[in-house]
């Protein structure tokens, strides 16, 4: 018995890369802050996926779909032979461990795709930006969180296997993955490393990953308050939103007292009477002639959240319920809801002071597009 080389650099530089690609968009799945770090994570599971497929024809011997494909009986019976302590070892993959390995590449696919029409449909952003409505991104983030939670059950069932397989022939499989080498005599066939094709490789991925930070998510500031977009010293770059309807009269009128919260952030009907009472505008007289009200209630009523512009717009639309009238943006229930985890500390600290300083964690409140990955906590 002699150390033989069976994983070549590519399959173990893949297989690491995958791992990690996954890991890290779970730790991020729950983050705004982390969202571009997620959504890269995302776009180069999707590129190792599709390297995998080639190489699963054009790669060495056991790193090809031809050295691992069994039928799911054969998978079943090598399970039986694992728990009876029966079963032979493979230099390859084993034929439960390639059920596995296609079943993860499958759902790394159906991961990677619902999150890709998800950024599409629900943020707006991507190669699927526009395909479909905000509304329907809802559907895909049930789909991108099922099959995610699906694939994490998958890896530690792997990982449960991988165990087993390793107490049961004496021998380290994740060190094997690491070093591309396990026993075996020596008729076995030895495969090359192809180091070229895995520094191919490496180059795309840093490239990919250069490109993503520095160009494709960097945000001009933000050009109401003109605070300079984030940089690599954030977890991540601000995605840029769309540029909304804006109109010089309102940002006059409104701006010259608060931030002018954009017409997107609450229904026309809220719009509507808040003009009609502006005599008793939470506790102000807003004293506008009649060309005024008329203008701002024109341009109000125009972009509200009815018109479902952005991701916000659409859910708070979709979470005020039909015939009430929320007169602050605070009081809507997507909006409570977006904010249930911000501290009692977090409001007080100096640089907030109140929940209508929209401006002192989203990098974009001026233009009222409120991005998801444009949020810091000051």
């Amino acid at each position: 018995m002699r150390a033989t080389l069976i994983w070549d650099i590519p399959t173990r530089l893949f297989h690491w890369s995958l791992a990690l690609s996954f890991a890290g968009a779970w730790l991020t799945s729950e983050s705004d802050r982390w969202l571009s770090v997620h959504v890269f994570l995302g776009y180069q599971m999707m590129g190792l996926i599709v390297f995998r497929l080639f190489w699963g024809f054009l790669g060495t011997h056991y790193a090809r779909f031809s050295a691992f494909w069994f039928s799911p009986g054969e998978a079943l019976e090598y399970l039986r032979q694992v728990l009876s302590r029966t079963a032979q070892r493979h230099l390859g993959h084993n034929p439960t461990g390639s059920l596995a390995i296609y079943m993860l590449l499958a759902l790394t696919l159906v991961v990677a795709g619902t999150g890709f029409f998800t950024l599409g449909a629900e943020e707006q952003h991507g190669l699927a930006a526009g395909w479909m409505g905000i509304s329907q991104g809802r559907i895909f983030k049930s789909l991108h969180e099922l099959s995610a939670n699906l694939m994490l059950l998958l890896v530690f069932g792997h990982l449960a296997g991988v165990v087993v397989e390793s107490w049961l022939h004496r021998e380290n499989l994740a060190r094997s993955m690491l070093t591309g080498s396990k026993l075996a005599d020596a008729s076995a066939l030895v495969v090359r490393p192809r180091g070229l094709v895995a520094a191919s490789m490496v180059v795309l991925m840093l490239g990919f990953g250069i490109w993503w930070f520095f160009y494709a998510l960097h945000a001009p500031p933000e050009p109401q308050t003109g605070r300079p977009a984030p940089t690599l010293t954030a977890p991540g770059v601000a995605f840029v939103g769309p540029k909304l309807a804006d109109n010089a009269q309102w940002r006059e009128e409104c701006g010259s007292c608060h931030l002018a919260f954009h017409p997107s952030l609450l229904p026309r009907r809220s719009w509507s009477r808040i003009m009609s009472e502006q005599g008793q505008h939470f506790g102000t007289d807003l004293a506008l002639d009649g060309p005024t009200t008329t203008a701002l209630l024109t341009f109000l009523t125009a972009n509200s959240a009815d018109q479902r512009k952005t991701e916000p717009a659409t859910k708070i639309d979709l979470s005020v319920a039909a015939g009430t009238v929320p007169l602050r943006i605070t009081e809507t229930p997507y909006w409570v809801k977006k904010h249930r985890d911000i501290t009692a500390a977090d409001w007080q600290s100096p640089k907030v002071k109140s929940r209508s300083n929209c401006a002192a964690c989203h990098l974009d409140a001026g233009s009222g597009t409120f991005e998801d990955a444009a949020m810091r906590l000051p």
